[in-house]
């Protein structure tokens, strides 16, 4: 069967947990996910459908492409529409119904875009059976999604029907409740998973309809949040494969744990507000599991027990902030009953933020979060027990240590000088610490450490990390969350090319005018090469008006950097599909979409040297970025790469693809390089490696060497 091509969305800002969570759901298929602006891709067959639609409990729609097509007018947009083969899809007497979404299009008027797409379904559906279908608004037969962007037109069926949020347990709410799939992301931010509900008790104070605890209940008890739904947009499609999705339902039944260990605690001041919670848990199938009670704020209690509380809640919202019998007395009271119950931590959805410092808690983390019309700040904090507690546990081995101190006045010193340079500089990621003592072998930046101890006995190498990482968070009053440690050691083979962990963290940085996201666990490196900062700034200022070529792209920096300082087009090439979505992400997070400005190509670069017109390059770059790994085996290469071998070579190549008067800036990071001889002779090279170097990475100068090429004129 041939592959559908889905697009599942989520709620906005959380598509990155949404992308691992349909990976995960998928893994046992031949599924291929991929992460997008705005949500994720799937190209799957039929069964991928059936399993979102039943276990994801962060995604909103999932939407399968029937067409795509430039609609300028309303003319196209029937005609592309009408060519829709609609009766491989739906029969006549199916009812309907359409919607539609537009952005930066000629076409401006959703009303009018969803009635036109209808009269083309309607028309050719006439023509071919001689009848017509019906339009409902409510709960279709099949319901029809058309997305117009910069006039190019996604003619979808959308297959969830209805938003998957509505998972069918809550027919009540009191007052203005969460989404079930902002409450299940909330609950997956703040750490709530199947496997921590075992040692984590939760409770939500404000339970109002109960949407987190039973959202946390379902989790623990591994319930598909998709089985309670009667109601799907796949039921009539004639593609249905009704015995497939039976047994998606029934091994999604089996799968449920009957009884999970999970303390549950939900409470609140209003008792209709209590009902409705308890009546909802009910039909939800995990009333047994969470206990409710009748509670203020102020008196909140909860049994003893040992471990710690995740306190989750979604506070009422208003303008009384200066009341004292207010909001304000709310957060203050709140603050105070976490202190009762600590260790405890507390994860909060605030439509008032000003309030959050009346809970005088240590703030751990902060991300803004679209809760309906409300824009509001989802923080997490940490009563100063858990704190000291786990303080007491950071430092195990004495800073005093006679083996700590040498590193720990080096950290010091190098902290005081490049803390001061980097505030001057505009700096916010920058390296510490690059190997400057030998017993310690490592790079400590801003937000990595990576240890790479060489030919030394393995305990004592074990140790010596052990006691570096200590000696680090002892200095920084670091946890050990917030510590990466990464251990490099020699790779061969399809080995070098393997991801390090799955834990997919992303984050996002700043360096110039740039933003950057940043992975800290999943590859050897962070996705920045942070020696490069001054040579992308080189970049940035000669962009203005100018073409770029990117090769090697990795994750897009360079082309991001270019594109923020006015290049008229960039063009990023690597042979990682991986590095290339990162790239794409790097520069839909700077507004850079324009996707006629804006390019990616998936690329043996060796290969598109040697013949560029089969990759339809341009005949001359304004600007050539070249920074190649030094050593390169791939299995999707046609041939090994070896840079000090195959420079000359590269270079004279790209060379032709670079304008007159263009630059192509080449670099390398390979030890003891020897440029060719021969390139001197027959370009015009300039070497800019001193002034390259940040003042980060002046103790070790022989990070990277850098070129400027240009043509020779005679």
């Amino acid at each position: 069967m041939q592959n559908l091509k889905l697009f599942v969305t989520g709620h906005k800002g959380f598509e990155t947990p949404l992308f691992h969570e349909l990976r995960a759901i998928l893994a046992a298929t031949d599924a291929v996910v991929t992460k997008v602006y705005g949500g994720v891709e799937i190209s799957a067959t039929v069964a991928a459908v059936y399993l979102v639609c039943l276990h994801s409990r962060l995604a909103n729609r999932v939407f399968c492409e029937l067409a795509h097509a430039p609609v300028e007018d309303e003319t196209r947009l029937y005609d592309a529409v009408y060519r829709v083969e609609w009766e491989q899809h739906l029969q006549a007497r199916n009812s309907i119904a359409v919607s539609a979404t537009l952005s930066r299009s000629k076409l401006d008027h959703g009303q009018y875009v969803a009635l036109k797409t209808k009269d083309a379904i309607v028309d050719r559906l006439r023509e071919i059976s001689g009848s017509r279908p019906l339009v409902e608004k409510k709960q279709p037969d099949i319901q029809i999604h058309v997305n117009i962007h910069h006039n190019q037109a996604s003619i979808s069926l959308d297959l969830s029907g209805e938003s998957l949020h509505r998972r069918g347990y809550r027919t009540r709410h009191s007052g203005a409740p969460l989404k079930e799939h902002l409450a299940a992301a909330l609950l997956l931010h703040a750490g709530w998973t199947r496997e921590q509900a075992r040692s984590l008790r939760l409770l939500d104070p404000m339970c109002g309809s109960g949407t987190f605890v039973i959202e946390a209940a379902m989790i623990a008890a591994n319930i598909a949040p998709g089985l309670g739904r009667d109601y799907f947009g796949f039921t009539k499609w004639l593609r249905h494969d009704v015995e497939l999705w039976q047994q998606c339902i029934d091994q999604a039944q089996q799968a449920v744990v009957a009884d999970p260990e999970v303390r549950l605690y939900a409470s609140d001041y209003d008792a209709g507000a209590l009902e409705i919670a308890r009546d909802n848990a009910q039909r939800a199938g995990v009333l047994e599991l969470i206990d409710f009670t009748h509670q203020q704020i102020v008196d909140l209690e909860l049994p003893p027990a040992s471990g710690q509380t995740l306190v989750i809640c979604n506070p009422p919202y208003g303008k009384r902030m200066q009341s004292e019998q207010g909001l304000g007395q709310l957060y203050s009271d709140l603050g105070a009953a976490l202190q009762r119950l600590s260790p405890a931590r507390l994860a909060i959805i605030s439509a008032n933020p000003d309030l959050l410092h009346r809970l005088k808690l240590k703030r751990l983390s902060r991300k803004d979060v679209r809760n309906g019309p409300l824009d509001c700040l989802f923080a997490i904090f940490e009563t100063a027990q858990e704190s000291s507690d786990r303080n007491e546990t950071v430092t195990s081995v004495d800073l005093n240590d006679e083996a700590a101190i040498p590193l720990r006045n080096r950290l010091t010193k190098n902290t005081k000088h490049l803390q001061r340079w980097a505030k001057r500089s505009g700096v916010s990621c920058y390296r510490l610490y690059d190997a400057d003592l030998p017993e310690f072998a490592f790079a400590l930046d801003r937000y990595q450490s990576e240890i790479a101890p060489a030919s030394i006995d393995p305990d004592l190498a074990a140790h010596r990390i052990k006691l570096a990482a200590d000696v680090i968070r002892g200095l920084f009053g670091l946890s050990e969350q917030q510590l990466f440690c990464k251990t490099r050691s020699r790779q061969r083979g399809a080995s070098q090319y393997q991801k390090q962990d799955t834990r997919g963290e992303y984050f996002q940085v700043r360096e110039g005018a740039a933003s950057l996201l940043i992975n800290l666990s999943d590859y050897l490196d962070s996705g920045l090469f942070l020696d490069h900062r001054i040579t992308r700034d080189r970049v940035y200022r000669a962009a203005s008006g100018k073409t770029l070529l990117n090769l090697f792209c990795y994750t897009g920096a360079v082309g991001v950097h270019a594109a923020l300082g006015g290049a008229s087009c960039v063009l990023n090439v690597d042979l990682s599909a991986t590095y290339l979505d990162w790239a794409r992400e790097n520069h839909r997070l700077n507004g850079l979409e324009d996707e006629s400005r804006y390019q990616f190509l998936r690329a043996d670069i060796v290969e598109l040297l040697k013949n560029p017109a089969r990759f339809a390059l341009k005949s001359a770059y304004d600007l050539i970025f070249f920074d190649p790994p030094s050593f390169s085996n791939s299995s999707k290469m046609q041939q090994t790469l070896d840079i000090q071998r195959d420079h000359g070579r590269l270079i004279t190549q790209a060379m032709q693809l670079l304008a007159q008067d263009g630059l192509l800036l080449f670099s390398t990071n390979r030890r003891g390089f020897k440029l060719d001889a021969e390139l001197v002779k027959d370009f015009d090279i300039k070497d800019i490696s001193q002034a390259t170097i940040p003042e980060d990475f002046k103790r070790s100068p022989k990070i990277h060497r850098c070129w400027e090429v240009r043509h020779a004129h005679g």
